[in-house]
């Protein structure tokens, strides 16, 4: 196995990471990244199998767990009840009871929010130079996450403060100052839900919160805490990823030329699964291995962890024909920008649907777009997005 140096807030690297996911490729399925002293797979094989592998999870071992800092103590103790870090009997206990309220009857219901949503956005948009990011990628899916919760949406820039402020937390450039940040920004924000969930207990609504309450299976309901977990994860994991993808997707289209395949609404989904593929929001989830466990030649043992480079295996030549062009009109395939298995995103109908939406109105309300400038992606790895995207008509 080939050891390979590559600090991921390198400027380089920030700005383009596939050259060193193609180099990490090409000595096999598995490789060491020295900068994390981690076994990363860029293999979309290996990363599809990890992901479905029960063998594999997200908890690690107790007796392999490290201490909790005493500063990042508030941001644990809201991971604690977070289905995406917990494994069965807990996670298939939580994920059941917020499927019986995040249904796709309720996610198709958003179908109007959203159009009106893209229109006002726009509508408000400078005439000169503008920030795409700034303007109408932010805002639109943290409103989104708002209405769906019930919350009002002018609590909207202080929830995309403590979600940004929270996402940190997984970031390479993370330092003890981002760990305060975190921790102070769940404190806040469960606090903020606690009073919410108050609320409604004594007086129901038509809304996300009031389902989460109201969801029981086999008797069993979710506690407030994890609720409270939950209403966060929704807007912190949906929200984060779906404003990278807004911006990472309008630059692609813009810099290949094929604005038209997001126009049409015969080639719309297709073209969506390809902005996914091709310049994906996350790059790297990790999974702890339960107990030894071979997979494609490299054995791990309980307790190794090892990094599954989405960015990487959403452009590897033994799935994908011609990886590295953006194609909207290729044959449809499963990526794994979602994920896979026990974990598959719960919110990916809801990113898949504001995608969509927004795209096709964008580009039809602004005909002229184009870009004013380079555009830079910002430094937050495993993240990948960008700082703005400057655009005029």
């Amino acid at each position: 196995m080939q050891t390979l140096a590559q600090s991921p807030t390198a400027p380089d690297f920030v700005q383009n990471p596939y050259p060193f996911y193609k180099r990490a490729r090409a000595g096999g399925p598995f490789f060491h990244w020295q900068d994390y002293d981690l076994i990363c797979t860029p293999s979309a094989a290996a990363a599809n199998a990890i992901f479905r592998d029960r063998r594999f999870g997200r908890e690690v071992p107790p007796e392999l767990a490290r201490p909790i800092a005493p500063h990042t103590a508030p941001f644990y103790a809201v991971e604690a009840h977070s289905m995406l870090e917990l494994e069965p009997p807990r996670h298939t206990r939580l994920r059941s009871l917020v499927l019986r309220a995040f249904t796709s009857r309720r996610i198709a219901s958003l179908h109007g929010d959203v159009e009106s949503l893209s229109h006002s956005l726009i509508d408000t948009l400078p005439e000169g130079e503008f920030d795409l990011i700034a303007g109408f990628a932010q805002p639109l899916p943290v409103i989104i996450i708002a209405r769906l919760l019930g919350v009002p949406e002018t609590m909207a820039g202080q929830l995309l403060r403590w979600s940004n402020a929270m996402v940190g937390m997984y970031q390479a450039r993370r330092t003890q100052a981002m760990e305060v940040a975190a921790s102070d920004a769940a404190r806040a924000f469960s606090d903020f839900l606690r009073g919410y969930v108050d609320e409604r207990r004594k007086a129901p609504a038509d809304d996300l919160i009031t389902q989460l309450i109201a969801a029981e299976s086999e008797g069993e309901r979710l506690s407030t805490d994890e609720l409270i977990t939950t209403c966060i994860l929704l807007l912190n994991a949906g929200h984060e990823a779906t404003v990278h993808t807004i911006g990472n997707g309008v630059k692609t289209l813009l810099q290949t030329g094929t604005v038209s395949q997001i126009l049409s609404p015969d080639t719309v989904p297709g073209t969506v699964e390809e902005i996914l593929r091709f310049d994906p929001a996350l790059h790297m989830f990790t999974r702890t291995a339960y107990e030894t466990v071979e997979v494609m030649g490299h054995t791990f043992q309980r307790g190794d962890q090892v990094a599954l480079l989405l960015g990487a295996t959403n452009r590897d030549p033994q799935v994908w024909d011609r990886p590295d062009q953006f194609l909207p009109r290729r044959p449809a395939k499963p990526n794994l920008s979602f994920g896979a298995g026990l974990h598959f995103c719960v919110g990916a109908p809801l990113a898949r649907l504001e995608l969509q939406i927004a795209l096709p109105i964008l580009f039809r309300r602004l005909p002229g777009l184009r870009l004013a400038g380079v555009p830079r992606y910002a430094d937050v790895y495993h993240f990948h997005g960008l700082e703005r995207l400057m655009l005029t008509r």
